[in-house]
């Protein structure tokens, strides 16, 4: 995933680059490259953030329960 957005970075840049004034190029780079990179970065990354965020809550409920969950252990 990572390395697509490497290569659009890369590529928006060089068009950047090729752009008449500097600040042509800086909204060329913002716009067509920062902004839409950052956006299917974020929307990518939600189904991971939501796994680690389940399983941070799952780690929590293990260390809140001295039994592990098993509460017909005598011991």
């Amino acid at each position: 995933m990572y390395i697509i957005a490497i290569a659009w970075l890369y590529l928006v840049t060089l068009m950047a680059a090729t752009e008449a004034n500097i600040m042509a190029g800086l909204l060329t780079f913002f716009f067509y490259g920062l902004m839409p990179c950052a956006l299917l970065l974020w929307l990518l990354g939600v189904k991971h953030r939501r796994h680690m965020q389940a399983k941070k809550a799952l780690l929590q409920d293990d260390v809140s329960d001295p039994n592990g969950g098993d509460t017909n252990r005598n011991e």
